[in-house]
């Protein structure tokens, strides 16, 4: 099990209590973007495209407790933009954790040891480090050198702080399975908590947009990768959810257990389609046509979409909403996934996208489960 007991408690309080109240749609993560600009230039990065007035702009921490209380979630996740650039990044943390909202504050590890005895140890706080896989794929998805050890030396450090690490890792279509797999015993081997994967996914404002993978791709690449999984690894995600990844359960995206809260507002209608802001959370529920998203909607925009931000609220809802997701995810934790599925078949070559630049995930999302499980 790879996240604390009091997290699984207040994410199943707060579902049962929802479900009691008949709402159909309630957040679970309140994705919170204090600021937009970085230390790193990502090819596959859409926040640093922001004009320069824009990067140079951060939330208070006034207002990002303001979101928090308003939308109510159990978990907070801040991505960036890099986090560690916002000058009162410690205020914020402290403030959030006081709240006893569990906390993953998403970084790319190059400020985070000087950093560390900044902040205090606490069960409502886990760092969550980009490794977007090996040393060699992880440089070049960051565009620079250097930065894989960087942030293991951060991750050894953090842990010996006594600090809740995990990481999150963005997959493409060129990924080696073998490499990773050998990935994730290193991982594991550094001590982390838990590691978060998903598919590549396109996004309107990175600069690179000729590549991410397709549904049928990330089946077949998860099935491989996932294949016997160690006992070793453990993944801050849903077993349903991991299961979705392979193509042996189905889901339907859920983005409104995911808002994003950022400079501009409560972006409609996730973390990576931008179609306008609501002023308050309310409105940004009650007055968003969700039937216009996911599979079923029919939206092209969603059709190859397996992110972890819409998915993972979906595989809670599974889970919680009748007899056969509960008896599935009790399956699935006590004898692992079935062996016997037939892989995904691949495309032939002339219909496989050719490898460019990768396009990251959102990162951070923390496991939404009432358990979690080895895969």
């Amino acid at each position: 099990m790879s996240v604390p007991v009091g997290q699984m408690i207040a994410v199943v309080r707060h579902v049962l209590t929802q479900r009691m109240r008949g709402n159909d749609r309630y957040p679970l993560v309140l994705m919170l973007e204090p600021l937009f600009r970085c230390n790193l230039a990502c090819g596959g990065c859409g926040k640093i495209q922001h004009p320069t007035e824009i990067l140079r702009s951060h939330l208070t921490p006034q207002q990002c407790f303001g979101a928090v209380d308003e939308c109510g979630a159990p978990m907070v996740s801040i991505p960036g933009g890099e986090p560690l650039l916002h000058p009162q990044i410690e205020e914020i943390v402290a403030g959030i954790v006081a709240r006893r909202k569990y906390l993953y504050l998403c970084t790319n590890a190059l400020k985070l040891e000087e950093m560390l005895p900044r902040f205090k140890p606490s069960p409502y706080l886990a760092f969550s480090v980009h490794l977007d896989g090996p040393r060699e794929e992880h440089d070049r998805a960051v565009c620079r050198e250097g930065v894989y050890d960087v942030a293991v030396s951060a991750i050894r450090a953090a842990r010996k702080a006594g600090f809740r690490v995990t990481t999150n890792s963005t997959l493409f279509a060129d990924a080696d399975p073998a490499r990773y797999r050998l990935f994730f015993d290193e991982v594991m081997a550094l001590g982390v908590e838990g590691m978060m994967i998903s598919p590549g996914y396109s996004y309107a404002k990175a600069p690179d947009q000729e590549h991410f993978l397709p549904r049928q791709r990330s089946q077949a690449l998860f099935q491989r990768i996932l294949a016997g999984a160690s006992s070793r690894w453990k993944f801050n995600q849903s077993p349903v959810f991991l299961e979705y990844l392979k193509g042996a359960w189905d889901l339907e995206c859920r983005p409104w257990g995911t808002p994003t809260y950022n400079l501009f507002g409560w972006q409609r209608p996730c973390y990576l389609l931008d179609e306008g802001y609501a002023k308050t959370f309310r409105e940004l529920i009650d007055e968003t046509n969700w039937e216009g998203y996911g599979r079923a909607s029919g939206n092209p925009r969603c059709q190859d979409c397996m992110v972890h931000c819409g998915y993972e609220p979906a595989a809670v809802e599974a889970t919680f909403g009748s007899l056969r997701g509960l008896l599935g995810t009790a399956r699935l934790m006590l004898f692992g996934p079935p062996r016997s599925q037939p892989p995904v078949a691949e495309p032939p070559p002339s219909q496989r996208p050719r490898p460019t630049t990768p396009v990251r995930q959102p990162n951070g999302l923390p496991s939404l489960p009432i358990l979690d499980q080895v895969a």
